[in-house]
Parts: C-alpha cells; sequence; structure tokens
C-alpha cells in the first residue's frame, strides 16, 4: 500500500496553484473592457489601469468609476482510466468557479498636463474553485491502488463472502478539493504631457495574495465499514509584492499610439496550516520517510512558496474614425517563463502567453452608446504544465455592451462577455504512476456580466 500513499502524496503537493484563476494576469477591472476587450489607448477613467499615460488629454477635473462584474466558470476534467466503472471507463470531474461580487474602483484627476489616478481591484485570479468530487489525480491513483491491494487478499475476501472479481464494488471513495486565490492591487499613477504629442506615466501598485487550500481524501472498505486512509489537507496562504510600471501615450489629431511595461511581480506567500494530517499514523510515517515528505512540506505551517504575477508588456493603436466612431487594437506579451510558480511549474511552459485585442465604439447620439470587441489569448502550454488543479486552455473572448449618458456627469456602463476555451488533451502510457493508460480531456467555459457607474465633476 505505500505506492498508494505515496500517489496521494503527489496529488496534494500538485495542489498548490490550482485553485482559482489561471495564469494571466486580469486586464477586466472596468465594465469598458468588458464590452469592447481593447481599451490601452483610451482616455477615459479606465486608462488609470490600460493608459496611465493618456489621461492627460481626457477629461479636466475630477472622475470617479465603481465596477461590479460577476463571472461564473466550469473547469472540468474529463478522465478515461480502465480501472474505472463507468460507461466507457469515462468520467467528467466538475470543477464550478464563482466569484459573485468582483469590484473595481478607479479615481482620475487632471489639471491641464499633468494627470493622477488610483485604482483599487482583484489584480490576479480572482474567485473560488470547488471539486465535490475530487479529482483523478486522487481517484485514479487511489482506485489502482485499492484493487492492487484487494487482489492480493483474495483467499480472505473470498472467505468472508466478497466479489472479488468486481474490486470497486468493495470500497467508496469520498474526495473533494476546493481553494480560492484571489491577488488584491492597490495602483497609483502620474502623468505629465512632456510634448505637444507626447506624454509618459509612472505607477506603483501593491498587490496582496490571499488564497487557501482544502481537501480531503477518505477510502472506507463497505463491509465491515473499515477506513482505510484519511486525509485531509486545510491550509492559508497570503503575501505580499509590489509591482512599478512605466507608460507612454503618443497622441496627433485621430491618431493615438500607446505603450505600458508592468515588472515582474515578486510574491512570496505563507503558509498557515490548520490541519494536514494522515491516518492512519503508519502511513504518515511512510510518507515522511519517502521522497514525497519533502513535497508535502510545501504545506506545513510557516513554509514559504512563490506566487509571482509575470511581467507584461502591452501596446495599442487607436484611432476616431468620426467624433461618433472609434476603434482600438491591442497587444499583450505576458512573461510567464520568468515568473516563478510553485514547484517550478514556469519551466514547462514553451512560452509566455500571448494576446491579441480589437474593439470599436459608437456614439448613437449624446445619450447612448454601444461597443463590441473581441480577445484572442493563445498560453505556451505543454503536457507537462497541465495539472488536473492548474491548468489553461487557449480561447477566444467576445464581448458587447453599451453605456447611458444620464446627463453630462453620470454614466451607467453594461457589459457581458464570454469565453470559448480549446479542449486540450493529454494522454498517458503511465497514468499517474499507476502503471496503466489514461487521457484527460480539460475544458472550461467563462461568462461575466458586469455593470458601473462614473461619475464626472
Amino acid at each position: 500500500m505505500k505506492q498508494h500513499f505515496v500517489l496521494i502524496a503527489c496529488a496534494l503537493a500538485c495542489a498548490t496553484s490550482a485553485m482559482a484563476g489561471g495564469l494571466t494576469t486580469n486586464t477586466n477591472y472596468h465594465i469598458a473592457f468588458d464590452r469592447m476587450m481593447a481599451r490601452g489607448a483610451t482616455f477615459e477613467i479606465d486608462g488609470a489601469f490600460s493608459n496611465p499615460a493618456g489621461l492627460v488629454w481626457g477629461h479636466e477635473g475630477l472622475q470617479l468609476s465603481f465596477n461590479w462584474q460577476s463571472p461564473h466558470q466550469n473547469r472540468d476534467v474529463e478522465t478515461t482510466f480502465p480501472l474505472f466503472n463507468t460507461e466507457d471507463n469515462t468520467y467528467k470531474f466538475h470543477g464550478k468557479a464563482t466569484a459573485p461580487f468582483v469590484p473595481g474602483l478607479f479615481v482620475a484627476y487632471r489639471k491641464d498636463k499633468f494627470a493622477a489616478s488610483f485604482m483599487l481591484g482583484i489584480v490576479g485570479s480572482g474567485g473560488y474553485v470547488k471539486f465535490e468530487d475530487g479529482i483523478p489525480m486522487f481517484t485514479a491513483p487511489l482506485t489502482a491502488s485499492l484493487n492492487q491491494s484487494i487482489l492480493t487478499q483474495k483467499p480472505q475476501l473470498s472467505s468472508h463472502g466478497y466479489n472479488i472479481f468486481n474490486t470497486s464494488s468493495l470500497y467508496t471513495i469520498d474526495t473533494e478539493l476546493k481553494g480560492k486565490q484571489y491577488v488584491y492591487g492597490a495602483q497609483l499613477s502620474a502623468a505629465y504631457q512632456v510634448a505637444s504629442c507626447w506624454s509618459v506615466a509612472f505607477a506603483f501598485r501593491a498587490n496582496y495574495y490571499d488564497g487557501y487550500n482544502r481537501g480531503h481524501v477518505i477510502a472506507t472498505l463497505k463491509q465491515p465499514n473499515t477506513e482505510l486512509v484519511n486525509l485531509q489537507l486545510d491550509c492559508d496562504q497570503t503575501g505580499w509584492g509590489y509591482t512599478p510600471q512605466l507608460s507612454v501615450n503618443f497622441h496627433k489629431d485621430k491618431f493615438t499610439l500607446t505603450a505600458r511595461y508592468e515588472f515582474r511581480t515578486k510574491i512570496e506567500t505563507e503558509n498557515d496550516t490548520h490541519e494536514l494530517s494522515i491516518n492512519p499514523i503508519s502511513v504518515a510515517a511512510q510518507l515522511a520517510q519517502s521522497d514525497m515528505g519533502s513535497k508535502l512540506a510545501a504545506y506545513q505551517d510557516g513554509a514559504k512558496i512563490r506566487n509571482d504575477l509575470p511581467a507584461l508588456f502591452s501596446t495599442a493603436v487607436g484611432y476616431e474614425f468620426l467624433p461618433t466612431l472609434r476603434a482600438m487594437v491591442e497587444f499583450h506579451v505576458f512573461d510567464d517563463k520568468n515568473a516563478k510558480m510553485p514547484d517550478d511549474r514556469q519551466k514547462l511552459l514553451k512560452r509566455g502567453t500571448i494576446e491579441y485585442l480589437a474593439g470599436v465604439e459608437w456614439n448613437i447620439n449624446k445619450t447612448f452608446l454601444v461597443s463590441a470587441g473581441a480577445q484572442r489569448t493563445d498560453y505556451g502550454l505543454s503536457d507537462e504544465y497541465q495539472s488536473n488543479t492548474s491548468f489553461a486552455c487557449d480561447s477566444y473572448s467576445v464581448g458587447f455592451g453599451g453605456a447611458v449618458n444620464f446627463n453630462e456627469h453620470l454614466r451607467l456602463n453594461l457589459s457581458y462577455f464570454w469565453t470559448m476555451y480549446d479542449d486540450y488533451k493529454v494522454e498517458s502510457q503511465n497514468y499517474m504512476g499507476t502503471g496503466l493508460p489514461g487521457t484527460d480531456v480539460y475544458s472550461r467555459t467563462n461568462k461575466v456580466f458586469g455593470v458601473g457607474i462614473d461619475y464626472r465633476f
């Protein structure tokens, strides 16, 4: 049974970065992004994030904006494994991620050639995820080990009336995995118009990481009702990081060109572990003596783990075709391979993330505005990088929405966008170390509704 418990330890050790969010930094803080996507050349208040240098051409005076978003996401792993007692030996492990209230606050002030801004929001990951039936990392190795153990005890089990030809009927497995991962950010920026067509800005953001990992694995022999293994995990993780940023804006007539660079954010989280237990005690002793002991140590109270945010370079072009019609295109590069992750998983990526964005905005009249946009996200994924607890899928996103100007001061923003993900398939002839073949198909869905209020003094 030693192999069985070691495999469970591997599963938990890989769960560090898994529970919510992806490997990309959040970029949708303001509702204007959700309904247009490309906002890197804007002069409006959401430029406090996407184009701080451009605020020197925006509204003169004070602006405020409050935004509320509600994303809903599914993260599923469909696994085919020969010991699963299901049709075609396939089972879908369903993960539900929610973040019912994702706020964003913006403040901006401009006077002549100077502009200052403040932004508060969730800058990394964001939300909760729960796998009510656990994940194949737990279930497949556990099933294989229990089957192997039962088959070695045929005479004893047969004498007690067990049906040894259907080993999966002899025991039950109860697993659950859930977690949270938020990175809150508070950013200040200052911009100055250095020439008739040029402006520059410097920004600084403080980031606070707040997350937890909670789960259990319990295997029980049905008759008699004997507990085979009980593993419990409850670990909170917190940490701080700081992000300097530089941006530049060129604006002449109807044309705008921008560039922005966020430096890598080093975040080292520290564990506050409430429970990390494995019963029976003999199993814990086996693990402590194995090479898995060091991986389990990642969950020990006080242990420190890196959860960096990657450096980001973005550039955008905006053009005003008519006083009422504007369009933007934008390009992002995230340096994921140099942002440290738990267990140095960033080294398994082929490259960093690349995003292409485009959007258009039309003022129907003084009261109503509509906009739409699209985004392509292309990760540098590899089979080795993907994990049941932390996986990504390339995607296309589309968004649309509008705004209502009640008067020259007050605007209501509404948006809806959804993301269409490419499934990612990983095949193995030694699935989770069981010596048996297996396949994982990773899939995701994402839909976001947003509403916000902008106010100009």
